[in-house]
């Protein structure tokens, strides 16, 4: 097996967030710019976890672990580095040559976790209720009903869909593989009686795969056909599970986000058929929550998928409704770095009778043509139910229309709103501007600058942040100077350039050393600095841990030589010490080999008061 080459897996990555492959496994929140939860190595009650998005690596403050996404799965699932490459890549769409993947000594190990099993459950479960629907006369009514919808067999097969039918056929498929009854009960798929017998938990349903960012099924949704004179319910979903967590899953985002890679954007439309219908009209970007109220969870994953994301919903009171409660829940995330629009189609019709009423074309245009600002919606939105003939309607809607333009960033944008208000409302532009600045003293909105976002004014109105518990570990003043220079050499080529000019220049401890070794050798071959790609050079993870701990300082961004100076000074106060009392400590042991009593003595009176000079030194620097 050929060795991947290093543009290779920095490619495969720097495309996935570590955020996302993390989150998969623990229960990550943010945490200012970082986010933080239950380390997934040690037992602890405190969160000491934290990843690191700007800079793509993880440090645990409790366990000291460390490392890039790679190392986050070396670590978690107990499998080599190709193998930790070879699954990120697979999660980013990237087919990596065989000759970097296949070994004629190793076979692919199958995954006998309680997830890996249940996963592989819901894989034949899913082949079973597709084989159903789409070769067996039990599957028709299935079929008809996805004709019905304009559901071609392409749709059918690249969704896998699937049917259950009135029978019980997937707990006897279960019983003749001889499954583990305990894993059946986990699995979600099945219900239980009082007398403890599994029954299937859908019946009469077609059935709609839910899966994971890997492509995996871990849930289902399913529509029953029979809804007359019937209390159960039209739509029925896979409990939560080991597997399944309906706030962290989105359909079809196991596609969406490869597609959004050329797109730039994501769709989100209220159901599954609005997402297949909308693939099949070309638009393969499209996602959509599981049946419940879109959740801050789903939000987080979009934000780390894609750079926009166009709601498209239903044009009904509903629809509207629906829209609000996304856009509120979108921007009180402070994600300033995902950009909503809104489409918002006739009312009454919803994305799949759209592409089934007007066809593929026409629903791609109007997906482009009617592409909005959330302020050009809430300017619409809150004109519902209002007669603004009558006076004191209107001037109560200007009152609220004025609330959304002063959180507005751009000057430019508001003053296009002011002038679109004056002119269908005949009022004076210039009366609208004051009483503007006026609503934006009311609601402690500060006159927008050049460069600040929407996202800046709604982080500095946020609840003080939690950040991972870090144990509070007192430095001495030599090594707070080696963290802060390693961290101004690393970051700076000024500062790099500057150090490494001073003859005899070293760090006092090891590990600050070794850093600075392996980063000139990583300097060699790289022109740029990162954390996440520097962190596959250390092979130790006490390495790593201090990387970590130096990346993880509040250090002002801008360089200041002055400091670096400073740190180096104090650095170098140290080392002579430290090389006089190995130094003197050497000549010693020689003297006693020799026997020479004078000289030990003379030795030993030096040696104490190098050793006195050292202590009173480090007593210095705890005060």
């Amino acid at each position: 097996m050929a060795r991947i080459p290093r543009t290779v897996i920095d490619q495969v990555r720097n495309s996935v967030d570590i955020v996302d492959v993390i989150g998969r496994y623990v229960q990550l929140k943010r945490a200012g710019k970082s986010f933080t939860g239950l380390c997934p190595f040690h037992d602890e009650q405190t969160p000491s976890f934290s990843v690191n998005e700007e800079k793509q690596y993880y440090h645990c403050f409790g366990c000291g672990r460390s490392g890039n996404v790679f190392q986050f799965l070396m670590d978690y699932q107990h499998i080599g580095f190709v193998e930790a490459v070879t699954a990120v890549a697979k999660d980013a769409g990237i087919d990596l040559p065989s000759q970097y993947t296949t070994s004629d000594h190793h076979e692919q190990v199958p995954d006998n976790s309680e997830a890996g099993q249940l996963i592989a459950l819901h894989q034949k479960a899913a082949q079973l209720y597709h084989h159903i629907l789409v070769n067996t006369p039990a599957g028709e009514a299935g079929r008809r009903y996805l004709t019905r919808r304009g559901t071609s067999a392409e749709l059918i097969d690249q969704f896998q869909l699937g049917f259950a039918p009135d029978k019980e056929i997937l707990v006897a498929y279960c019983e003749q593989q001889k499954l583990d009854y305990q894993l059946l009960r986990k699995s979600g798929l099945f219900t239980e009686d009082q007398a403890g017998k599994l029954h299937d938990r859908f019946q009469g349903r077609v059935m709609y795969p839910i899966k994971n960012q890997r492509g995996q099924v871990i849930a289902f949704s399913g529509r029953l056909l029979k809804t007359a004179d019937t209390d159960l319910p039209k739509y029925l979903n896979s409990p939560e599970t080991p597997i399944f967590n309906k706030r962290r899953t989105l359909f079809n985002l196991d596609v969406a986000k490869k597609a959004v890679r050329q797109t730039g954007k994501l769709y989100l439309f209220e159901g599954f058929m609005d997402v297949i219908s909308a693939f099949g009209a070309g638009v393969t970007t499209g996602i959509a929550s599981m049946g419940t109220s879109f959740t801050e969870e789903q939000v987080a994953i979009i934000r780390r998928t894609s750079p926009q994301l166009d709601i498209c919903y239903d044009g009904d009171d509903a629809g509207q409704n629906a829209i609000d409660r996304a856009i509120q829940l979108v921007t009180g995330q402070a994600t300033g770095k995902l950009q909503v629009r809104i489409v918002q189609l006739p009312a009454g019709v919803d994305p799949d009778e759209y592409v089934q009423r007007f066809g593929a074309d026409q629903f791609n245009n109007y997906l482009a043509g009617q592409e909005e600002t959330t302020t050009d919606f809430y300017l619409r939105f809150l004109r519902r139910g209002r007669n603004l003939t009558n006076q004191s309607e209107l001037i109560n809607y200007l009152d609220q229309a004025l609330k959304v333009i002063a959180r507005v960033s751009a000057p430019l944008e508001q003053d296009m709103y002011l002038g679109k208000l004056a002119q269908e409302f005949s009022l004076d532009k210039t009366a609208l501007q004051g009483q503007l600045r006026q609503v934006r003293d009311q609601l402690g909105i500060r006159k927008s600058t050049p460069g600040q976002n929407y996202r800046q004014q709604v982080a500095s109105q946020q609840a003080p942040v939690v950040t991972a518990h870090q144990p509070t570990i007192k430095l001495g003043r030599t090594e707070l100077a080696e963290r802060l220079l390693l961290y101004y050499m690393l970051h700076s080529q000024e500062a790099w350039a500057h150090v490494t000019a001073t003859d005899g220049f070293h760090f006092v401890h090891e590990k600050y050393q070794t850093l600075y070794l392996l980063a000139a050798s990583y300097f060699t071959e790289h022109g740029d600095y990162s954390v996440a790609d520097f962190l596959n050079y250390l092979n130790e993870d006490e390495l790593r841990n201090t990387l970590s701990q130096v990346e993880q300082q509040n250090v002002n961004p801008a360089i200041q030589m002055a400091v670096v100076d400073d740190c180096m000074r104090i650095i170098m106060h140290q080392t002579p010490l430290a090389e006089q009392i190995s130094q003197v400590k050497k000549e010693l042991n020689e003297a006693g080999a020799l026997n020479n009593s004078e000289l030990v003595m003379q030795l030993t009176v030096k040696l104490v008061d190098l050793l006195k000079e050292q202590q009173q030194y480090k007593a210095e620097e705890t005060n």
